[in-house]
């Protein structure tokens, strides 16, 4: 224990050491009236905590009894979050003082796109109050600085100190940033600042045409909603960040006060009914496709709504709704991900970080996170990436569907089990053909082939059997023939082939005793042992030119005027019969006319 001695000599030394603290604490801190100096080295500089605060609850303090009560304002607090709300006002005071031979002028910038209102009183030459007002609720060209947010030039004589006095106001609690800066500065800052914004519409604007370029050439109608979607999104963010009232309407106060609430609600959503049609939970989830059916629409009487109600109730609203369809969206794109759904995962990935964002903007909407940079354009980021995974997400189903469309067209047009020309493809090609020899002489062929013995193979062996052996035909058939020559299944048992460019008999019978040959051959394995036995009835155009109608129905005439077993396999129709012409003598001569050419 240590002696009764040291302890007090031990209290009187801690008891020194905190008079020093305060005394050096109290020396390093300005005066309370020490205006902050201004020179052109500094640039730029955040002047959260160098304002003194009131706030008025009434608002209707005027300037000359704010300025004659110094008294009641107090230090301000870097991001501090005032209660702000209708009919109060905040009041900030600057004390600032240009240094001597400086030259650049100084502004006072609010960086807050959504502030209702900022009113700033400086003294003119004759000592009186002279204010400038800004704001959401005032249309751009009335700004004494247009841009984004508010920005007021400052009259600073050089080595004279200055009073400067900020009114704002406000719906909701929010934080008041504040920023000092010389001309230059100020203009490179707003460079920067239109460089990262316009980088960021200008990709989704490209990304709109494009959508609107494939629905037009692809006949496509879901990208043509996704663009309106992407348009909605873009138009509700530029809103939001004070782009669309400087650059867009200037001239209205109230399009900027109401528009970044409409918009996002619009744009929340065509969010929903887009994530809706994307990820198909129709079929699935009747009753959520019903809801997210309903609060995609509703978002169009919520936006007139929210011109109508008092602006408090109205912000309550929408915080409401996009907080309800991130939600709905997160929740229909984790539903088509359980079920193993691509497109769902890609919508989860799009959705999850604006459901952050959208969270933290309706945070700081209400006053509870400050306003800063990552709270400011957290949204931004968040559509520019959700805008293109979301059309990554479009893609991977457009194509989905593009194939199951090709894939029923080809069912449409091609024997299911053969893969062959269905029977009204391989007319309108035999049409085709015909008209072609017609116009310009283009020599074809036009072949039947029958598997004669199709029908005691299904009485025997079953019909598995027999669609093989119609399978087997079909390889065969393909072994022989040309990649440019058509086939098509004309019958049950029956092939139709239309051979392009032959002018002879020749050629047409040395694919057909191939054929004939390659059925007979037995396939070593086979079970049951099946051989395949062809007939082939086959017309060239140069020969006998008919209507297309008139050449099939010859064709199965001729095929049907073979016998299962005959030792002629193959058959042409005859040429079509020629008279010559006769001679005057002829008439006079008794007989039979002379036999037709063959």
């Amino acid at each position: 224990m240590p002696s009764p001695r040291a302890a007090l000599a031990l209290r009187s030394l801690l008891v020194l050491l905190a008079a020093w603290l305060c005394t050096a604490a109290l020396a390093a801190a300005p005066a309370r009236d020490a205006p902050v100096l201004l020179s052109d080295g500094l640039g730029l500089l955040r002047a959260d905590a160098l304002a003194q605060a009131w706030l008025d609850p009434t608002g209707m303090a005027l300037v000359d009894e704010v300025a004659q009560g110094p008294d009641r304002f107090a230090p301000t607090v870097a991001d501090a979050i005032y209660p702000l709300g209708p009919g109060s006002a905040l009041w900030l005071r600057l004390r600032l003082q240009r240094a001597e031979g400086e030259r650049l002028h100084w502004l006072v910038v609010v960086p807050n796109p959504l502030v209702d209102q900022a009113t700033a009183w400086q003294r003119d030459e004759r000592g009186r109050w002279k204010g400038l007002s800004a704001g959401d609720t005032l249309a751009v060209e009335r700004w004494p600085e247009a841009g984004r947010y508010p920005a007021f030039r400052l009259e600073l004589p050089a080595g004279q100190a200055r009073e400067v006095y900020l009114q704002l106001r406000s719906a909701i609690p929010t934080a008041v940033p504040l920023r000092l800066a010389s001309d230059s500065a100020h203009t490179h800052q707003l460079q920067l600042e239109y460089l990262g914004l316009g980088a960021a519409y200008g990709a989704l604007l490209l990304l709109i045409a494009a959508c609107l370029a494939q629905s037009w050439a692809f006949s496509d109608k879901v990208y043509g909603w996704y663009a309106l979607y992407a348009a909605l999104s873009t138009l509700s963010l530029m809103a939001y960040t004070g782009v669309a009232a400087h650059l867009l309407w200037p001239w209205s106060g109230l399009l900027a006060d109401a528009a970044p609430g409409c918009l996002s609600m619009l744009a929340a959503g065509a969010a929903i009914l887009f994530v809706r049609r994307l990820t198909g939970i129709a079929a699935r989830h009747a009753r959520l496709d019903r809801s997210a059916f309903l609060l995609g629409w509703g978002g169009t009487p919520l936006a007139i709504a929210y011109l109508l109600l008092d602006r408090r109730a109205a912000l309550d609203l929408l915080a409401l709704y996009l907080l309800a369809a991130t939600t709905l969206n997160m929740l229909v794109a984790g539903l088509a991900w359980r079920r193993r759904d691509r497109v769902g995962l890609w919508v989860l990935l799009a959705n999850l970080p604006l459901t952050l964002a959208v969270g933290t903007a309706i945070l700081r909407l209400f006053g509870i996170l400050p306003v800063a940079f990552a709270t400011q354009y957290a949204v931004v980021l968040a559509i520019v990436a959700e805008v293109p995974l979301l059309l990554v997400a479009l893609s991977l189903r457009s194509r989905d569907r593009r194939g199951a469309e090709i894939r029923e067209q080809a069912l449409s047009s091609h024997d299911a089990l053969t893969g062959l020309l269905a029977p009204h493809i391989f007319r309108d090609r035999l049409q085709q053909v015909t008209q072609r020899y017609k116009r310009h002489q283009e020599d074809a062929a036009v072949v039947f082939i029958d598997l004669v013995n199709y029908g005691r193979i299904k009485a025997v062996h079953g019909s598995a059997v027999a669609e093989q052996s119609l399978l087997r035909s079909v390889i065969k058939l393909r072994r022989v023939l040309r990649d440019v020559d058509t086939v098509g299944r004309v019958g049950e048992a029956r092939f139709g082939l239309i051979l392009e460019g032959v002018t002879s008999r020749t050629s047409v019978t040395d694919r057909a005793a191939r054929l004939i040959a390659a059925g007979l051959m037995p396939l070593q394995g086979l079970k049951p042992d099946v051989t395949l036995q062809f007939h082939v009835a086959a017309v060239l155009l140069r020969e006998r030119m008919a209507e297309p109608q008139e050449i099939e129905a010859a064709l199965d005439a001729l095929m049907g005027s073979m016998s299962p077993r005959t030792r002629r396999p193959i058959r042409f129709l005859k040429p079509e019969d020629t008279q010559r012409m006769p001679l005057e003598t002829d008439s006079e001569l008794p007989g039979d006319p002379l036999p037709a050419a063959r």
